[in-house]
């Protein structure tokens, strides 16, 4: 039997691109599940890893509901908030610590006393505030913005993010020192696609949910339309699976699900699974919509890549040589640009690949596009905190 972990009251919460339901079936996501149960068992902190939409949150709660603490869950995205009021959110103020303050407050560390902090997108946190956070982890103490008095604290702190710690580290874009306490223990939750068992499980899942809440009879998945869910690549993962189960429930006309009524568009053109290869040459000629017939002498030995990005980034001195031989204000100003720019743009307007590609945090990525006026002053729309008292909800499917 497997397993399934839900969001609590998950049909009153806001739209947002996390996962509200993760499936153990396929072998590993088995194995995983018994990796979690163990570490749940300790105090360690966790670091969890994995792409946006994978259920980093529901693991956290999950080791929360597993744990023997008795106080609250708490949710917390550390992207949400500006650098100037993150510090106050995560470890509170006194009155007059800062305009606007006019009485004292407790940070997200004191409501979770007793309990575990789930620190989201913890990569986004400024290298300033990673200072303050390693002291309070190392002290187990924190002291309110405005005040000199440390308050004892006793909190298990879960952390996630979506990019890679370890080569933000590299950069010098996150603290080595706070990298290392962090991933005393870790969980990598693998993407959707490399998960295969778990798609129809999860499909089926929220064929039921949806069927509950558009008050319909129950709906069955058609032969071709459970292929085509296997066969994607799901590049927004399990958020994604419930968009289209959701809008599939719709539009379907009859009582299953054909694959015609799955609305599956990747953001990135061309999306594979690993291991598939992307031959240029099959692009064909002008004209004929990129189709070309097949040709066994491709399908035999594709042959390696050039290696392209190696011959760019070795051409790379002699080009900013030129730039400053060449001279002109703000020279900086422009490279940054081009270069946040060209980021962007290859990344499809999607800050977190964005940020993935520059090896550095998304919250880095939207500071640089809204200096350079390529975005928006707009909240993204999974800044959102989550300070929910429920637990996870587990049962066998």
């Amino acid at each position: 039997m497997a397993k399934i972990l839900t969001l609590p009251d998950s049909h009153t919460a806001p739209l947002t691109i996390r996962a509200k339901a993760l499936v153990f079936h396929d072998p590993q996501s088995r194995l995983l599940f018994d990796h979690v149960e163990r570490l749940a068992r300790s105090d360690a902190t966790v670091l969890v890893t994995g792409e946006t939409g994978t259920g980093k949150e529901l693991i956290a709660r999950h080791i929360h509901a597993t744990s023997r603490r008795a106080g609250p869950f708490v949710a917390v995205n550390c992207g949400a908030f500006s650098e100037t009021l993150i510090d106050a959110e995560l470890f509170g103020h006194e009155t007059g610590a800062f305009t606007g303050a006019t009485q004292a407050r407790a940070g997200w560390f004191e409501a979770a006393n007793g309990g575990t902090l789930f620190l989201d997108e913890i990569g986004d946190l400024p290298m300033a505030l990673q200072v303050k956070l390693l002291r309070v982890l190392q002290e187990r103490q924190v002291v309110r913005l405005g005040s000199r008095r440390p308050i004892a604290l006793d909190v298990r702190l879960v952390a996630a993010t979506n990019i890679d710690l370890a080569r933000a580290v590299t950069a010098q874009h996150f603290r080595a020192d706070l990298y290392y306490r962090l991933s005393v223990a870790g969980v990598r939750l693998p993407s959707l696609h490399e998960r295969q068992a778990d798609i129809l499980p999860l499909a089926e899942h929220f064929v039921g949910v949806y069927c509950g809440r558009l008050g319909i009879p129950a709906i069955a998945l058609s032969d071709d339309a459970a292929n085509a869910l296997r066969a994607y690549t799901w590049p927004g993962n399990i958020r994604e699976l419930e968009n289209v189960i959701h809008y599939a429930l719709i539009v379907c006309a009859g009582d299953a699900i054909q694959s015609h009524d799955l609305k599956l568009v990747p953001l990135q053109p061309a999306a594979r699974r690993a291991g598939d290869v992307h031959d240029p040459a099959s692009a064909g000629p002008p004209g004929f919509g990129g189709y070309r017939a097949p040709d066994e002498r491709l399908s035999a030995a594709p042959p390696a890549p050039a290696p392209v990005p190696v011959r760019v980034r070795e051409r790379l001195p002699a080009f900013f040589g030129d730039l400053l031989r060449e001279g002109g204000p703000e020279l900086f100003d422009s490279v940054e640009r081009a270069l946040v720019h060209a980021a962007y743009e290859h990344a499809h307007g999607n800050q977190v690949r964005a940020a993935r590609e520059l090896g550095v945090s998304r919250n880095m990525v939207r500071t640089l596009l809204k200096r350079h006026g390529l975005l928006g002053c707009e909240p993204p729309l999974d800044a959102l905190v989550d300070a929910g008292q429920g637990g996870v909800a587990m049962s066998a499917v």
